[in-house]
């Protein structure tokens, strides 16, 4: 393949970072059937904030293009699918994006070409459900008149150190030559280099652990801190102090939002139990960690209780409602649970955030959000998320006389806060 032409399926914080990086290597079109996100990006800027207007301004002047339109990738011969994997309200992985993206892949594939998915999924799910969906659509036969790669997408969003580019990225493919292929394809981009896998299947088991194992470990720190407050132990300094020791492994506790940690292990979990494995400490944590925003909204309630606070007579601030710092993303955030608790006691809550699209937020959870910090005076505040506005700001500016803050973050001065997770 002398001529490599990329089109990346799925233009959000994977596929669009992704997308820029090939441009500057190979001729590349991403396709997004949101024709609003295909429009603002076209126009030289990128809503996730992942890619900066100047970056992709330079590749849209370079040859890079983003299109809707499905005539506009047929004559491309690699075909990158980056679309997301969420589940259902039942928590059972949803593969319809995947489905529809094989089915795009399917329409405009030619002989010879290839498809490699960087979506996170269970192990068997590229060659066992989009691979077929490519194959009926197509009329072509896999590993015979087309191929197939994954390498999963390691993308985190808001982190502007471990960009696509400094990653390591695990590639696999549907033949040793294709392996070496899309292994040489991403080695050509990637800063770091890669891990190739034996397999497609290991490939796709390789992502769902990395996220399963940060989910397992959170939720142990979240367990601890649980008991810990239950003791009146402050949890961070039990952790400063096991720290001290060469072997231990600092971690925190937290909410545990997103499109990833939150989600991926049930991708695992469900297919384990198809061959009769019920992966208990996953779906324990899983559990676990699901929890912890009513958690913290009850803890924040217990604080007014012992200062005379009535929590239905008062005004609370939360500041911050994406599932992370200094990032836009709004998806699956817990913060939500701590505002759907508190919400049942008093209807005075302001949410605060800076970073996160007021309207977005609306349409996905119901609930107002400001961009501007109110001058109100508080009962409560609670940190929810740490921001770099929320770093600086005084918080006890904000509070009435008698007050509640509550830090989930752990990162304010222990001498203005009342409690934290």
């Amino acid at each position: 393949m002398k001529n490599k032409k990329i089109c990346v399926i799925g233009l959000g914080y994977v596929g669009l970072p992704l997308a820029r990086l090939f441009s500057t290597k190979y001729q590349t079109i991403g396709f997004d059937m949101n024709q609003e996100r295909v429009d603002a990006l076209n126009n030289g800027h990128d809503a996730t904030l992942e890619i900066s207007d100047e970056q992709l301004q330079a590749a849209l002047k370079n040859g890079f293009k983003c299109t809707s339109n499905i005539d506009d990738i047929k004559d491309c011969n690699i075909y990158i699918v980056a679309v997301p994997t969420p589940v259902d309200t039942d928590n059972r992985p949803d593969l319809a994006p995947l489905i529809g993206a094989s089915t795009t892949v399917g329409r405009v594939i030619s002989k010879n070409d290839i498809v490699i998915y960087e979506s996170t999924v269970y192990p068997g799910v590229t060659e066992e459900e989009c691979l077929p969906v490519i194959e009926k659509v197509s009329g072509l036969k896999y590993n015979s008149d087309f191929y197939a790669g994954y390498s999963p997408e390691r993308i985190n969003p808001g982190d502007k150190e471990h960009t696509v580019e400094k990653i390591k990225k695990v590639t696999s493919g549907s033949t040793p030559e294709i392996a070496e292929f899309v292994d040489a394809l991403y080695n050509s981009i990637l800063i770091n280099g890669t891990h190739k896998a034996p397999s497609i299947k290991v490939a796709e088991a390789s992502k769902i652990i990395e996220n399963s194992q940060r989910d397992v470990n959170i939720a142990f720190m979240n367990e601890l801190s649980k008991i810990f407050n239950a003791m009146g132990i402050d949890t961070n300094d039990v952790i400063d102090a096991a720290a001290s020791k060469w072997n231990f492994i600092k971690l925190k506790p937290g909410l545990v939002g997103g499109h990833c940690i939150s989600v991926d292990p049930y991708y695992l979990i469900q297919k384990a139990q198809v061959y009769g494995v019920l992966p208990r400490i996953m779906y324990n944590a899983r559990r676990l960690n699901d929890g912890m925003g009513a958690y913290v909204a009850n803890q924040v309630i217990k604080c007014m209780n012992l200062k005379g606070i009535v929590v239905k007579e008062s005004k609370i601030l939360i500041l911050g409602i994406s599932f992370k710092e200094n990032c836009p993303d709004i998806r699956n955030t817990k913060v939500v649970d701590i505002y759907s608790v508190l919400s049942e006691y008093t209807n005075n809550i302001t949410v605060y955030d800076p970073w996160v699209d007021p309207m977005s937020v609306k349409h996905e959870y119901s609930i107002a959000v400001v961009n501007k910090l109110p001058i109100d005076k508080f009962d409560t505040v609670i940190l929810a998320v740490a921001h770099k506005e929320f770093l600086k700001m005084n918080i006890q500016s904000l509070v009435k006389y008698v007050h509640v803050i509550y830090d989930v973050k752990g990162c304010l001065e222990r001498s203005i806060i009342d409690s934290r997770l």
